[in-house]
């Protein structure tokens, strides 16, 4: 088939895997021209678990322990695979690619593809690491699901994008119709905020730890992340005073209870923020949209624009892989300081101010944002020749 992408509101409900397998090639290639960056660092991962490895910030962590240090990576994803008729996720082909550049590099990889909420799948990763493996020297936390079913219990939680406290009202950019316009947002329940720390909270990251290490399956001084994003005072709305910011606080409480409950282990664990980019969460997110083209528009103008691989390889050779690198004041590694820095807000919240419906596609970098957008899926990339006939299953 002709794979054209399908986009519905926030999300593409179609992938190519040409362009997937670009998308991984070109990320490989970064990490192996920056291989020197990687054999200077004082710890060198060879055992690697990736909760959440097939696309975005997961996925490049998985590229850069294998390819930027040599080591065995097992991944944890949940991704629906082609049919005759339709394609597989971009997630599915992401890691179809991940795993045919690691065969022909010799190295160890392999992917459980299931509910990584689930105890099953703790189960199953757990009995591949002690076969495969032993154990695991670096744990990096990467999910993002609008919901989860607590293991112990089997009750469903769904996260919530809503204010905390009061209603908030800003602009926003609605990308489905290219519009920018105000949205009110109505304030959380108390319900509605506990139901979202339970689906994005740390809850789940401390129950992969535990398990982990009732099964004898952790390295002594293992390092674990989990990833978040803080952001500044264009997002704190949505973000920090949000449910969302509720869960975020308590991933920071999940990581000092991690480091004090496997001492004696050595475990060090650190939620590590990262800058904002394109995803297939930050685009369902009220004020992402717009904030993102203005800020991608700010950085590249600066020429300090960093995409998902840039980001977590500086993450891994100046935070993780460093004797006592430096944290902020919660102790988390920060990598987003290109982007929140004061002068960089400065010139976004400038624009912020000014931005509107008229004056968007001048002010805004929707051209990059969009590109980005329809790559997560495969799409938009140069080499690619998307009027090819395509075998949707021909890429596992």
């Amino acid at each position: 088939m002709v794979i054209k992408p399908k986009v519905r509101g926030f999300i593409c409900t179609n992938a190519h895997p040409v362009g997937c397998a670009k998308s991984v090639e070109q990320q490989i290639d970064y990490i192996k021209s920056h291989a020197g960056v990687f054999h200077a660092t004082s710890k060198q991962p060879k055992n690697v678990l990736v909760i959440g490895c097939s696309t975005g910030y997961g996925l490049a962590s998985r590229i850069t322990a294998a390819f930027g240090y040599g080591a065995k990576t097992l991944g944890l994803c949940f991704e629906k695979a082609p049919s005759e008729r339709k394609t597989g996720t971009a997630g599915w082909y992401n890691t179809a690619a991940f795993h045919e550049q690691a065969k022909q590099a010799d190295l160890y990889a392999k992917t459980l593809n299931g509910d990584a909420f689930s105890n099953e799948l703790k189960q199953q990763a757990i009995e591949t690491i002690k076969q495969d493996l032993g154990k695991v020297d670096l744990v990096v936390y990467s999910l993002a699901s609008p919901r989860r079913a607590d293991p112990a219990t089997g009750e469903v939680f769904k996260s919530t994008l809503k204010p905390v406290g009061q209603e908030y009202t800003t602009k926003t950019y609605d990308t489905d119709k290219d519009r920018v316009h105000n949205v009110t947002l109505e304030p959380a329940t108390e319900q509605e905020i506990h139901d979202t720390v339970k689906v994005m909270g740390g809850e789940d990251w401390e129950l992969w730890l535990k398990a982990l290490a009732e099964a004898d399956c952790l390295a002594d001084g293992c390092e674990t992340t989990a990833y978040t994003y803080i952001g500044k005072e264009l997002t704190w709305p949505i973000y920090g005073q949000a449910t969302i910011g509720k869960a975020k606080e308590d991933l920071d409480r999940a990581a000092k209870a991690i480091r004090d409950e496997h001492a004696g282990q050595n475990v060090d664990a650190h939620v590590s923020s990262l800058k904002a980019l394109v995803t297939q969460a930050s685009s369902a997110i009220p004020v992402m949209p717009l904030y993102i083209s203005l800020i991608y528009k700010v950085m590249k103008e600066e020429g300090t624009h960093e995409g998902c691989i840039e980001q977590i390889a500086g993450l891994f050779s100046l935070r993780l892989c460093v004797e006592n690198a430096p944290t902020d004041d919660m102790r988390r590694y920060r990598m987003d300081h290109k982007e929140t820095n004061e002068a960089t807000q400065a010139k976004v919240k400038q624009l912020w101010d000014q931005v509107t419906q008229d004056n968007f596609h001048q002010l805004a970098d929707y051209e990059g944002y969009h590109r980005d957008f329809l790559q997560l899926f495969g799409f938009a990339y140069e080499g690619v020749d998307y009027e090819a006939d395509v075998d949707p299953q021909a890429y596992w």
